[in-house]
């Protein structure tokens, strides 16, 4: 039995049932996430989480297991650590802000096995838990407008529904979701995405990703260049209520 989950669940007065109701799965799901190897899926650990006010790491260990590729953990630790983090995005949703059927989709696309696609997928929507920490860091997210609109997926149900996940999670108060309308002529940006994490030392780190394999950058020469760049960037784009608009009716658009 998955104790720590009963033992949560007792402190906050939940049972499986009104967890069920709360995350929006039969409570029959619900109800075998207390036996032992029985886990939700990567986005309603995170709801079970924060409704029992518990990390995702306390009530199931064995997911967090390290599955991202051995290149990408140091940037994964260091996101972990971070008090802010700034995302340019020009062709992807940015991970943090990625369902699981939308990274599904975008690992299906490399030689990866069925498993590991599964353990992939597990460990990018994994990451989203410091989303939902008590003190979860500042996410400035600026995308360009086609990631919005460039299909990912079977079907227009993948990016309708990523649409909505970053709408709403551009709600949250730490997250901040800008975009660079389709429209804007030639700017910065294309010139390829990073990430820029601010650790609680105040030091600088950023992350910049490319066909094979992710660099880290501790440069601070390099640092500051990619620093004037985001905020040419961030000033090509769309105030936060606009973009948001403009994301609900790229949402509305996928049928």
């Amino acid at each position: 039995m998955n104790r720590v989950l009963i033992a949560a669940m007792t402190e906050v007065g939940e049972t499986a049932e009104s967890l069920a109701a709360q995350v929006g799965v039969d409570p029959k799901t619900a109800q075998r996430w207390v036996s032992p190897g029985r886990t939700p899926r990567p986005r309603q650990r995170a709801q079970v989480a924060e409704l029992l006010s518990r990390s995702v790491e306390d009530l199931w260990p064995d997911v967090l297991k390290r599955r991202e590729p051995a290149w990408f953990r140091p940037w994964v630790d260091i996101e972990r650590e971070a008090v802010a983090l700034r995302w340019f995005e020009l062709a992807w949703v940015p991970g943090l802000l990625q369902t699981e059927a939308y990274a599904r989709a975008t690992l299906s696309m490399e030689s990866l096995t069925a498993e590991e696609i599964d353990e992939r997928v597990a460990a990018r929507v994994s990451r989203q838990t410091i989303l939902h920490r008590s003190r979860p860091p500042l996410v400035i997210a600026v995308l360009d407008e086609a990631v919005l609109r460039r299909q990912v997926g079977g079907d227009g149900g993948t990016m309708r529904e990523q649409c909505e996940q970053i709408a709403a999670y551009g709600l949250l108060p730490h997250v901040q979701v800008h975009v660079v309308p389709l429209d804007t002529p030639m700017y910065l940006g294309m010139g390829g995405p990073f990430t820029m994490a601010e650790m609680p030392d105040g030091a600088q780190v950023t992350h910049v990703d490319g066909q094979v394999r992710a660099q880290i950058i501790e440069d601070t020469a390099e640092i500051a260049t990619l620093g004037r760049r985001w905020a040419r960037i961030v000033g090509d784009a769309l105030p936060r209520a606009l973009s948001l608009d403009l994301v609900r009716k790229a949402a509305a658009s996928w049928t």
